[in-house]
């Protein structure tokens, strides 16, 4: 059948990569681009930074600033912002508005909405990030429910404007689905010099009292109800995906945090990214299988994140599991330390670095490469992490 209409559901930073890459690799047919928000899309990384930084230096005061440089009338692409896909069907997409999308190659990239406790706001569009930032900025203490990244930024803002906050985690550590014991432990602590109460082991039920604002900050699910029970999913409810971004359904693929992406370099396991470098990098390789066919290029690329949290550059690459030995660079208690993992035959999986960009380079270039280490050398901060190389 000849590809004729590709529909990109998703109106975030992966589905207007790939609408722009559908173009750029010469894709002369009809491109239509479907998202729920009115506003086209906009990076979000800085919702939980920049915006919140009210008329701080470098802070964001309109959406049209964190907005990419994409001309959408110039390529031809038919954009339907302010729209909601609520069904699918065989080579058809439904609006909230009842519109039929027909289509000969779907992209799905409607990434994750928040997990809601039934009290309190959330954090996912630039109006819940500039409401946020006028009860930031009104002085009056809130809670974080939530020690993750999105709550460890926003506890960042909130104390950098002089709001007291108190942050309830139902875990004993920050992080602790994430990183062991001895990173939750040290991150504990700065919320402690940033002038934050947290509470860990604290679920809750209900608004905390003696707090004017909650943000709920617990995690988020995929996107991926309004599919129906066609498609195979993973238990957090993502898309499973092939190495090549396509789902169980033929001529359907998924990208972005929406997705679960079958990694050839971590022995065949699904993993979901919920992070920007992951929507940047996914639709590179998923036109090219959209276009010339499955299994034209395939998407496993080296997992990266960051966040800044407390006057830290947090950045972590590649990938472990608790079957991975942990070798620390430095003291945990200091400003600036990383943490490296070796897989049982001292392949380096995952760097963790807090404030040592050099490590997290070097670290990247050996994660991609597979390469193996000396753990006694991996253990010495002072030395370069290539020195350990065997």
């Amino acid at each position: 059948m000849k590809l004729e209409r590709v529909l990109v559901v998703g109106g975030g930073m992966a589905g207007l990569h790939t609408v722009r890459s559908l173009r750029e690799k010469g894709f002369q047919g009809a491109v239509t681009f479907l998202g729920e928000e009115r506003h086209a899309p906009y990076d979000r990384p800085p919702l939980s930074k920049a915006v919140l930084a009210g008329s701080a230096r470098g802070a964001v005061e309109k959406v049209d600033e964190l907005a990419f440089a994409f001309d959408f009338a110039e390529a031809e692409v038919q954009c339907r912002f302010g729209e909601r896909a609520v069904g699918w069907a065989p080579g058809v997409v439904t609006t909230g508005t009842g519109v039929e999308l027909r289509y000969d190659r779907l992209v799905v990239a409607t990434g994750s909405v928040p997990i809601q406790l039934g009290f309190g706001e959330t954090l996912r569009t630039y109006e819940d990030s500039v409401r946020l930032r006028e009860r930031i900025n009104g002085g009056k203490p809130m809670a974080i429910v939530g020690a993750g990244w999105i709550g460890a930024e926003v506890a960042t803002a909130a104390r950098n404007a002089g709001t007291g906050v108190v942050v309830h985690e139902a875990r004993d550590r920050p992080l602790a689905a994430i990183f062991p014991p001895a990173v939750g432990q040290a991150m504990t602590a700065w919320y402690a010099e940033a002038g934050v109460e947290l509470k860990c082991s604290d679920p809750v039920t209900g608004p905390p009292p003696g707090v004017d604002h909650t943000l709920v900050a617990v995690g988020a699910r995929p996107d991926t109800r309004w599919l129906g029970e066609a498609f195979h999913r993973a238990q957090d409810g993502s898309l499973l995906v092939s190495e090549y971004l396509e789902t169980n359904v033929p001529g359907v693929f998924a990208v972005g945090d929406v997705a679960a992406y079958r990694s050839v370099r971590y022995g065949g396991r699904h993993i979901r990214v919920e992070h920007w470098d992951n929507a940047l990098r996914g639709p590179q390789a998923l036109v090219p299988n959209v276009l010339e066919g499955v299994g034209a290029e395939l998407h496993d690329p080296v997992p990266y994140f960051w966040s800044e949290q407390f006057g830290r550059m947090v950045q972590y690459v590649g990938h472990h599991t608790s079957a991975d030995r942990m070798v620390l660079r430095g003291d945990l208690s200091t400003p600036t330390w990383s943490v490296c993992w070796l897989d049982p035959h001292a392949r380096l999986t995952a760097v963790l670095a807090v404030g040592r960009p050099r490590d997290l380079a070097q670290g990247r270039r050996l994660v991609t490469a597979g390469a193996v280490l000396d753990a006694a050398r991996v253990a010495d901060a002072g030395a370069a992490l290539t020195t350990a190389v065997l």
